[in-house]
């Protein structure tokens, strides 16, 4: 019975010094870990880019802010590369619909080489047949990585805010 209660209390003590150890583990960034006071406006710029680049149809420039491997989602749709995506996009085009993308209220949150930020695009979408174009919102998000000192997109994910009900 000594025993027993011996080595419940030597257990009881391990398994407190364990607690306390994991307990006083840092959590500091890693040495190699450089973030600069402009990656904030640097991953904005990166999304900025994407839209100016997918304004005027300019496919190196496009393919050149998304990491290689990146997909994205739109619509409720899953895209493996920002050229599925932009066929969608090609093919409303075709039938004489406009996009106009604006980036709005960035929320950047920067740690390392990875960041991450959900905005508003606060857009509008111009139909065939309509005299102005029709106000539009999107919510959306991306996962970027720093990849040889620039921000690339590995993750973009868009949904489309239904339009107020007519009053």
């Amino acid at each position: 019975m000594q025993y027993d209660i011996r080595m419940r209390m030597r257990t009881t003590y391990l398994m407190l010094a364990v607690i306390a150890a994991c307990g006083s583990v840092s959590f500091a960034q890693p040495a190699n870990c450089v973030t600069q006071p402009s990656d904030n406006a640097a991953v904005v710029d990166t999304l900025r880019t994407m839209y100016a680049a997918a304004m005027a149809d300019d496919m190196p420039r496009l393919r050149a802010v998304f990491a290689p491997g990146a997909y994205l989602y739109d619509g409720g749709v899953r895209f493996d590369s920002v050229d599925a995506l932009m066929q969608v996009i090609h093919d409303y085009r075709a039938k004489g619909v406009t996009f106009v993308w604006h980036l709005t209220q960035p929320d950047v949150h920067v740690h390392c080489n990875q960041a991450w930020v959900a905005f508003v695009n606060d857009g509008s979408i111009t139909t065939p047949g309509t005299a102005s174009p029709t106000p539009q919102k999107w919510l959306e998000s991306a996962d970027l990585e720093k990849q040889d000192g620039a921000w690339k997109i590995v993750f973009f994910q868009s949904t489309r805010v239904p339009p107020e009900p007519a009053k």
